[in-house]
């Protein structure tokens, strides 16, 4: 009995997340069709979130650039480093019996 409700909570599960994938499915291709391409899907979808903001003055172009430049430089203080010590390792040196 336990086993056979088992079974049909998998089918109502599997059933839920197929109409889900059939709904999103679906959306996709609406969207697609309405936007032409995938990458003016992609444009609206990063407008839409907020990852690309349209620039109007000089002084957003600047702030989005030092922004960026910010993040490049945190990459560089993380990633010199760790370069810095590859690079100047001690060589082991191996001794070789004849």
């Amino acid at each position: 009995m336990k086993e056979q409700k088992n079974k049909r909570a998998a089918m109502v599960v599997l059933g839920f997340g197929a109409i889900i994938g059939l709904w999103a499915t679906a959306a996709l291709i609406a969207a697609l069709h309405d936007a032409g391409s995938i990458t003016a899907l992609a444009r609206q979808y990063m407008i839409a979130t907020g990852m690309i903001t349209p620039v109007h003055t000089l002084v957003d172009y600047y702030t989005h650039i030092k922004g960026i430049e910010y993040l490049i430089c945190a990459a560089f203080f993380v990633a010199f480093p760790i370069f810095f010590n590859y690079v100047n390792r001690e060589k082991k040196s191996v001794r070789i019996r004849n």
